[in-house]
């Protein structure tokens, strides 16, 4: 049963990590759900003041993330074709490297900007702050996740 926790909450943790690059998917969640299945296995042991401040956390974590790009777009006078422009050209950036990942990202919300029917000024414009919405958003939904992570590589080390 120990082992079926560790997998379990192994697997968890990776949907997290993965999910939390995808827009409008609680990545974060599943991160912390693999924390508490990995609290009842025998390897690790959390405080509830741990679940309460990280439970907090990701709440705020995730409505930030359903907030912010309609926020963002309303902000800068973008469309949903930018933002989601931005996250296929990011994923496609994935592929070529670093770099590629943020001109992916510029470009791809770009497209979807002039995709939208906006002029080319207004759609750099809207383009760039598409792509600045996302990027915080990603990147604090990484973080946590990345943490969390942390604590569960951590916690299962000592079996190896």
């Amino acid at each position: 049963m120990n082992l079926l926790l560790v997998i379990s909450a192994g697997i968890l943790m990776v949907v997290g990590l993965i999910g939390s690059m995808k827009k409008k998917f609680p990545g974060t969640i599943f991160a912390y759900l693999g924390i508490i299945l990995l609290h009842y296995s025998k390897l690790a042991q959390y405080s509830i003041h741990f679940f309460i401040l990280w439970g907090v956390l990701i709440i705020a974590i995730q409505g930030l993330d359903y907030i912010l790009p309609d926020w963002g777009n309303r902000k800068f006078g973008g469309s949903n074709k930018g933002v989601w422009g931005s996250m296929i050209g990011m994923l496609i950036g994935l592929i070529f490297g670093k770099w590629f990942l943020v001109a992916g990202a510029i470009l791809g919300a770009l497209v979807g900007e002039l995709l939208a029917g906006k002029k080319s000024n207004d759609a750099i414009h809207h383009s760039v702050g598409a792509f600045l919405i996302f990027i915080l958003g990603t990147i604090s939904q990484l973080i946590v996740c990345g943490v969390l992570l942390r604590h569960y590589i951590t916690s299962v080390s000592y079996l190896f």
